[in-house]
Formats: C-alpha cells, sequence, structure tokens
C-alpha cells in the first residue's frame, strides 16, 4: 500500500467479510428484522436494492484550496430510503412500548405518572381530583342533612340543623367547596349538635390539604421541568471527518443559545448499530460508547461559546478499520448526549440528537465562528452548520497509521545508511579487516 497525495492506493476493501461467518437461518433472521424496519420507514426498496447517494456539493476530501463555507443540503430524493432514527433530531426517542402486561407498576408510581402524562391529560386530571372531591364530599353532606331531617324543618326555626342554610344538594356542594378550600363566607355554618358533621369536617380538612398538596406538587414538577431547556441547546445537522493533529477524528459541534449558562456539562457519544456475535447471536442496534475525551476530562464542557466535540479514530474505535468508501455503504446511528444542569433553577437538563451514516461527512471541516470585536467575542450562529471540505485520506485509520509507521521506519533505516557513506570514504586507507560500528564509531577492544 502506498500513499498518492491524500488517498490511499493499492489496497481494495474486503467485500462481504462479515457476511462470509452467517450461516442461512442467521441470514433469514437478519433479513426478516430488516424488512420490519423498512416496513416502518413507509417505504420499501425497488428490486436492485440500490440508493441514491446523498448530494453533497463538493466532492469529499478534493484536493485544493477550501471552497467558500458549505451549507449542508437536504439528503434524500425520489428514489432515496429514508432510515428510520433511533432518536430524532430533536432529541426525541423514536421507541414504542407495546404489549406492556404488567400496567399495575405505573400506579405504583403514580406521581411520575402523572408528571410524564401531556399537558391536556395532566390538566384533566388536575381539575376532575378537585371536582370528584368536592362532589364526593357535598354528597356526604347532603345525605347527613337528610338522614337528621334538616331539609324537612327548612321553615322550623326552632330546629337546630346540622348545617345552618344548607336546603339541599347545590347548598351542600358550595358548603363542601368552601371547607375544602377553606374560602369560609359565613353564610353556611356547622352547629355544636351534629357530631357526625364535625368528624367529616375533620376528615374533608386533611384530605383536601393532601389533595392540594398532591395535586400542586405534580403541577409544579411539570412546569418546573427542564425540558425545554434543552431547545435552546443546539447541535450541528451533520458530523464530519477531516484530520486532526495527522489523525482522523470524528467531530460534531455544539452551542448554547441563551446567555444563562450550562453548568457541569458534560457531553457523551453512543454508536447505535446491529451486529452479530461469533456464536451467531443477532442484536439489533447495540450500543457501543464513542470516547470523546473522558479519560483527558474533554467531555467536561465550558460551553460559553460553540465548541466541536472531536472522536479521535484510534484502535479501540469501532471506526478504525472504516473507510470513506466503507462509510458511504455503511448503516448507524451516532447518539450525541448533552447533560448539565440549569444555572437558574439548578435542574438537571439533557439535550439529544443523532446522525446517520449519510449525514456524516467525510473530507470536511467545521467553519470558525468566533471573532474579536471591540472589548467582547462574537459568535456568528448563522454559520454553526456550515463545512468546507478539507484534503482528507479516502482510506481508514488503520491504514493511515501504518502507512505513518512504514515511513517513519524507512526514514529511520535510511539516516544511519547516509552518514556512514561520509565515514567509509575517509576510512579508505584502513585494512579491510577493521571493525567499525554504523556511524562511523569504532568497535569495542573487547568485540575485536
Amino acid at each position: 500500500m502506498e500513499m498518492d497525495g491524500w488517498v490511499m492506493d493499492g489496497e481494495e476493501e474486503e467485500e462481504g467479510g462479515e457476511d462470509g461467518w452467517m450461516d442461512g437461518e442467521h441470514v433469514q433472521m437478519v433479513d426478516e428484522w430488516m424488512k420490519r424496519r423498512k416496513k416502518m420507514d413507509g417505504r420499501m426498496d425497488g428490486e436492485d436494492g440500490e440508493t441514491t447517494p446523498p448530494s453533497v456539493g463538493s466532492p469529499r476530501g478534493s484536493r485544493g484550496t477550501p471552497s467558500p463555507p458549505w451549507s449542508p443540503p437536504s439528503v434524500g430524493g425520489a428514489g432515496a430510503r429514508k432510515r428510520q432514527r433511533y432518536v430524532e433530531k430533536d432529541g426525541k426517542c423514536n421507541v414504542q412500548h407495546g404489549n406492556v402486561r404488567e400496567t399495575y407498576r405505573y400506579l405504583t408510581d403514580i406521581f411520575t405518572t402523572l408528571v410524564d402524562l401531556k399537558w391536556r391529560f395532566s390538566l384533566l386530571v388536575f381539575i376532575l381530583a378537585y371536582a370528584v372531591t368536592w362532589l364526593f364530599f357535598g354528597l356526604i353532606w347532603w345525605f347527613i342533612a337528610y338522614c337528621r331531617g334538616d331539609l324537612e324543618h327548612l321553615e322550623d326555626h326552632a330546629w337546630t340543623p346540622c348545617v345552618n342554610n344548607l336546603n339541599g344538594f347545590v347548598s351542600a356542594f358550595l358548603f363542601s367547596i368552601e371547607t375544602e378550600t377553606t374560602i369560609g363566607y359565613g353564610h353556611r355554618v356547622i352547629t355544636d349538635k351534629c357530631p357526625e358533621g364535625i368528624v367529616l369536617l375533620l376528615l374533608q380538612a386533611i384530605l383536601g390539604s393532601m389533595v392540594n398538596a398532591f395535586m400542586v406538587g405534580c403541577m409544579f414538577v411539570k412546569i418546573s421541568q427542564p425540558n425545554k431547556r434543552a431547545e435552546t441547546l443546539v447541535f450541528s445537522s451533520h458530523a464530519v471527518v477531516s484530520l486532526r493533529d495527522d489523525r482522523l477524528c470524528l467531530m460534531f459541534r455544539v452551542g448554547d443559545l441563551r446567555d444563562s449558562h450550562i453548568v457541569e456539562a458534560s457531553i457523551r457519544a453512543k454508536l447505535i448499530k446491529s451486529k452479530q456475535t461469533q456464536e451467531g447471536e443477532f442484536i439489533p442496534l447495540d450500543q457501543t460508547d464513542l470516547s470523546v475525551g473522558f479519560e483527558t476530562g474533554d467531555d467536561r464542557l465550558f460551553l460559553v461559546s460553540p465548541l466541536i466535540i472531536s472522536h479521535e479514530i484510534d484502535e479501540r474505535s469501532p471506526f478504525w478499520d472504516v473507510s470513506r468508501h466503507q462509510l458511504e455503504k455503511d448503516d448507524f446511528e451516532i447518539v450525541v448526549i448533552l447533560e448539565g444542569m440549569v444555572e437558574a433553577t439548578g435542574m438537571t437538563c439533557q439535550a439529544r440528537s443523532s446522525y446517520l451514516a449519510d449525514e456524516v461527512l467525510w473530507g470536511h471541516r467545521f467553519t470558525p465562528l468566533l471573532s474579536l470585536e471591540e472589548g467582547f467575542y462574537e459568535v456568528d450562529y448563522g454559520g454553526f452548520h456550515h463545512t468546507v471540505p478539507v484534503p482528507t485520506p479516502a482510506c481508514s485509520a488503520r491504514q493511515l497509521a501504518a502507512a505513518a509507521a512504514r515511513r517513519d521506519a524507512h526514514l529511520y533505516w535510511s539516516i544511519p545508511s547516509r552518514l556512514d557513506q561520509p565515514l567509509e570514504e575517509a576510512a579508505g586507507g584502513e585494512p579491510p579487516g577493521t571493525p567499525r560500528q554504523r556511524n562511523g564509531s569504532l568497535a569495542s577492544p573487547e568485540g575485536r
């Protein structure tokens, strides 16, 4: 293998390296699983199974001077197959739980269940909780008045009712509302001649306080959830692969649109790709960690201005053997997760996004956004998603490292040989049997 400029020539990629050890049963299982995925997409492949490659403007890895900032166009077309995402670009997980039979588990954690409900259902539960308790205790107050005969002695001023001025169910319902909300207009008042009413009053006051605490707590937690804070945490629309310090790196950009910062921000990345083990077990959507600086602490971010997150493709990376040609044919998804605490509330916030294989641009680099103004730095978010093509090897990181090792080895052995030439010419008068070491140093007497 030789390096011709920036493109590695002389080695052809092996086709079907992973399919060679799959038996017929497992191949059929994988095909059925892929058909189910395509059926969910709503678009089936054609007979040839080929898809239209995305248009990316300038060729990836082209030589020459980088062109002006390039905005990635929308990928796809009439003949392109839409790949099913595991995580949407806005961070929503595209997973639905079906055939869940143990639904009672949701009731064991009713508070979290209510918080996770959509707003329209949460408001419905909030209204029903109060309306049902008011109606329930109003019915009991009316039932007590009916059993004691208070409704039959409305015009008898000598009769002492359980609740003054309670003349029907409507007035009993209003008295229930006044009792539970502690309004106390003073028109309807409980008397001391009704012990059962006193017990009911205490019970309603206690249960009403519990309902208030539970429902108001649910609404407060739901309102204060930092989900909307993630809307101002942005990710680049594409990821790029290019050289950084002579090493291939996979990079994407993150930014925060707000002036209030995310405290203790950290970033993670995972590769989502189906695989088959050596034992023949097929693992759909297997998750593999992508190192973004956990060992060095680079995963902890000071997110004041947009940052470019880099994953170095080394021997521990799942992209170690992936070249540009392989990347264009591969099927995977990279999920990136940004976490941190909201500075204003102290609550933990998480923002997510993902990149499919056709959203990774080989041979591109992000354009700079920071500029120095009079007394401050300015960030131009207009070019947040822009990239420019740069010269990048089309080979895999393994092939690039092997070529660099051979080049260094050739340089190491060529330097001593060149140093020996003038020394051999200077020592032309010595006997031919005189031993010498390389680089012109005489051998030790013990070695003669």
